[in-house]
C-alpha cells in the first residue's frame, strides 16, 4: 500500500493549509463508517462465522472461527505501526485509505467461491485489510473535527455507522443465507459503493514535510516506536491506556464476532432448528443495531459533556453488567429472549467504546505523529483481537470438545472469561487523565 512516488523532502515548508471543515466533508467521513460496519457485521460478526459451522459443524466452529480471526488479526499487528509511520511520511492519507478498501472489497467478493482453504485465505487478507483501513479512516478524524468537537463528531459516526449493520442484515433477509457466496459479493459491493464519498470529499490539509518511504524509513520508523514505547513519561498516560485498551478490545470484539454462533447453540438447544437460530439471529443483530445507532449519539454527546474518560469508565461497568447477562444465558439456560435484552445493552454500549476512546487517544497523541500513534493503537487493538479469539476458541475446545459440555454451556464460560478481562482494563485505566496537553513545537510539527 505505498504511494507510487512521493516527491522528494523540500528544504523549508509553510503553514499548513487553514482547517476549514465542510459539512459535506464530515457526512463524506461519517459514511465511511457506514461502509466498514457492512463489512464487519456481514462478514465478521455474522455470516463467515455462519458459512464456518456449515463447513466444519458446530463443535469445531469456534475453535476454527478463532484461529482464522486471530491470524488475519495477528498479520495487521505486526504491520500496524509502520503502516501508521507510512502515513505520517505521506503527503496524504487518503491513498492508503483507498488502497487497502479495494484490496478488502476484492477479496470479500471471493469469500466462499474457492472451497474451504481458499475461502479461509481470503477472509484472512480482507479481514487484514479491513483493520488497516480503519487505521487510516480513524487518523483523518482531526480533518473533520475540532478539539471542541470531536466526541460529537466520532459519535455521529458511530451512531451513523451501525446503520450500515442494517445493511448487512437486511442483504441476508433479502438474499437469504443459504448462498453466501452471492452474499459476500453483494457486502463487498455495499461496502465499496458507501466508501467512495469520503475518496472523493474528505479533504486533507496535506503533510507539510512529507519524506521519502523507504527501507530506511522502516528501520527509522520502528526505533522510533520502540524508543516511545521505552520512553513513556514523555507521553503522560499513553502506555497505560494502549495496555488497558488491550483488554477491554480484547473483550468486546470477541464476544460481537461469536454472538451469532452463541445465538444459534441457545436457540437450537431451546428446542429449534438450525435454520431458525440463524433468524433469530439476525433478529437479535437487529435489534442490538438500533441500540447501537442511538448509543453512538448519546455517548458521543456525553464525551463532549464529560470528557473522554469519565465517559469510557462508564461505558465499561455497562459492559461489565453485559458480560454477566450474557454469560448466565448460556450456563443457565435461559430463554433466548434474555439475548435479545443482553445484545440491546451490548448495541448501546459499544457506541460508547468508540465515541470515547478515539477522542481519548487524541488527547494523549501528539499532533505531528498521529499516524504512527494511531498505527500503536490500531497495533494493540489488533493483538487484542490475536488473543481474544485464541482464549475464546482455547476455552470452547476444552470445555465442548474435550469436556463434552454443551455448545451454549461451553461458550457461556468463555463469556465469564472475557468479562474478567473488562474488569482488569477498568484497573488499568483509573489513574491516567484525559487532561488537554500543551505539546512542545516539535510535537506539533512546527
Amino acid at each position: 500500500m505505498l504511494e507510487p512516488q512521493l516527491a522528494p523532502p523540500q528544504p523549508t515548508t509553510g503553514p499548513r493549509l487553514p482547517h476549514v471543515i465542510t459539512r459535506r466533508a464530515v457526512a463524506s467521513w461519517v459514511l465511511y463508517d457506514l461502509a466498514n460496519t457492512i463489512f464487519s457485521m456481514g462478514v465478521v460478526s455474522l455470516y463467515f462465522s455462519l458459512w464456518v459451522r456449515d463447513q466444519v459443524g458446530a463443535e469445531r466452529a469456534d475453535s476454527r472461527y478463532g484461529v482464522l480471526t486471530a491470524v488475519s488479526m495477528a498479520i495487521t499487528f505486526v504491520i500496524a505501526p509502520l503502516l501508521g509511520a507510512m502515513t505520517d511520511r505521506a503527503r496524504r492519507r487518503m491513498p492508503f485509505l483507498v488502497a487497502s478498501t479495494v484490496i478488502c472489497v476484492a477479496f470479500t467478493a471471493l469469500l466462499a467461491r474457492l472451497g474451504y482453504t481458499g475461502t479461509a485465505l481470503c477472509f484472512i487478507i480482507a479481514n487484514a485489510t479491513y483493520q488497516a483501513g480503519l487505521q487510516f479512516y480513524d487518523a483523518l478524524l482531526p480533518e473533520v473535527s475540532t478539539e471542541e468537537n470531536r466526541g460529537r463528531i466520532g459519535g455521529i459516526g458511530v451512531g451513523v455507522g451501525y446503520l450500515g449493520s442494517y445493511v448487512a442484515v437486511g442483504l441476508g433477509m433479502w438474499l437469504g443465507t443459504e448462498n453466501k457466496a452471492l452474499l459476500f459479493t453483494c457486502i463487498a459491493a455495499a461496502f465499496l459503493l458507501f466508501s467512495i464519498p469520503c475518496f472523493l470529499f474528505v479533504r486533507e490539509r496535506g503533510n507539510p514535510r512529507p519524506r521519502p518511504i523507504n527501507w530506511q524509513m522502516v528501520r527509522e520508523s520502528t526505533g522510533e516506536t520502540l524508543r516511545t514505547l521505552r520512553s513513556g513519561n514523555r507521553y503522560p498516560g499513553l502506555i497505560r491506556f494502549l495496555v488497558g485498551r488491550v483488554f477491554y478490545t480484547d473483550a468486546i470484539n470477541t464476544v460481537i464476532s461469536i454472538m451469532a454462533l452463541y445465538t444459534v447453540n441457545v436457540a437450537v438447544s431451546g428446542g429449534m432448528t438450525e435454520k431458525q437460530g440463524q433468524a433469530r439471529a439476525q433478529l437479535i443483530m437487529l435489534c442490538a443495531i438500533t441500540f447501537a445507532v442511538i448509543g453512538g449519539f448519546v455517548w458521543g454527546w456525553a464525551t463532549d459533556r464529560m470528557g473522554p474518560r469519565r465517559t469510557l469508565n462508564l461505558v465499561l461497568y455497562a459492559w461489565m453488567a453485559i458480560f454477566l447477562g450474557a454469560g448466565l444465558v448460556g450456563l443457565l439456560g435461559l430463554p433466548l429472549w434474555c439475548l435479545f435484552v443482553v445484545a440491546s445493552a451490548a448495541g448501546f454500549s459499544m457506541g460508547g467504546i468508540w465515541a470515547a476512546d478515539r477522542p481519548y487517544m487524541l488527547r494523549l497523541t501528539p499532533p505531528a505523529r498521529i499516524g504512527e500513534f494511531y498505527g500503536l493503537y490500531g497495533m494493540v487493538g489488533r493483538f487484542s483481537a490475536i488473543t481474544g479469539p485464541i482464549i475464546w476458541a482455547g476455552v470452547t475446545y476444552l470445555t465442548i470438545q474435550r469436556g463434552g459440555m454443551l455448545p451454549r454451556v461451553g461458550q457461556g464460560i468463555g463469556v465469564i472469561v472475557l468479562l474478567s478481562m473488562v474488569i482488569l482494563s477498568w484497573i488499568i485505566l483509573r489513574p491516567i487523565s484525559d487532561a488537554p496537553r500543551e505539546w512542545s513545537a516539535e510535537d506539533r510539527g512546527e
